[in-house]
């Protein structure tokens, strides 16, 4: 068995985010990711789609973070943008807006579901995200960036959504959600964050590897495709 590949499928560049792709990208390889997803926010999108970078053993992958609270425009902009990115997320956090992605397959990931005294879940909606394979998103950023009462919160919602994907067999993704470089954590970092939050080692290892590679075969036509927009450098142009 060859060694894993890890992946961190939720990296936020400018004008979202405090830095470039190519700094976020630079690092992330560094740090020992074979690709990123770019996802910013819909809401915090560039006037023009920034070229990608991609270097032997490094990709970054175009991605969007979709926020809208109306479930039927959220349904527009998924067929708007789906075309276009490989790795598609929607910005949970109310009951409306959790079904209305988890009952879409054309949707790959749900970040951040949970909302008033709700983790954001429950049976009827990790059926449905079992059924039509939209992974829940679990970020280490909020985790990083909060304390007392408001940590105790997240984990608590976390464990419980962890508990019901376990019971539905829902797929799950870590990501770090990664507003700058200085949220990134390396894949190692990453999985020892997750067993501190509950998670398996295997499940873990599969949320920040197997998951996402499934996302992207499932989302490309094919070895070897470049989507509109990557700019392939040579390797000693790239840091």
């Amino acid at each position: 068995m060859g060694k894993p590949k890890f992946y961190d499928f939720c990296v936020h560049a400018v004008p979202d985010g405090e830095n470039t792709v190519e700094q976020l990208s630079a690092f992330a390889r560094h740090l020992g990711y074979s690709g990123i997803a770019l996802a910013n926010h819909s809401d915090k999108l560039p006037q023009s789609q920034p070229v990608l970078p991609f270097t032997n053993g490094f990709e970054v992958f175009r991605g969007i973070e979709l926020v809208e609270e109306n479930p039927s425009k959220l349904h527009g902009l998924i067929g708007k943008f789906r075309k276009s990115v490989d790795v598609l997320i929607v910005h949970g956090g109310s009951e409306n807006v959790n079904r209305a992605a988890l009952e879409n397959p054309r949707v790959d990931i749900l970040n951040h579901p949970a909302f008033a005294k709700s983790s954001g879940l429950n049976q009827v909606l990790a059926k449905a995200a079992a059924e039509n394979d939209v992974a829940i998103g679990l970020t280490i950023r909020p985790l990083l960036h909060s304390r007392g009462p408001r940590r105790v919160r997240l984990l608590s919602d976390l464990r419980a959504n962890l508990d019901l994907a376990r019971k539905y067999d829902v797929s799950l993704v870590l990501s770090s959600g990664a507003m700058s470089c200085f949220d990134l954590r390396s894949p190692m970092e990453t999985l020892a964050l997750a067993e501190v939050c509950g998670l398996e080692e295997d499940e873990a290892l599969e949320a920040i590897t197997v998951v996402p590679e499934r996302i992207i075969s499932r989302n490309r036509p094919g070895p070897g495709y470049i989507r509109e927009g990557i700019e392939v450098l040579e390797e000693g142009d790239y840091c």
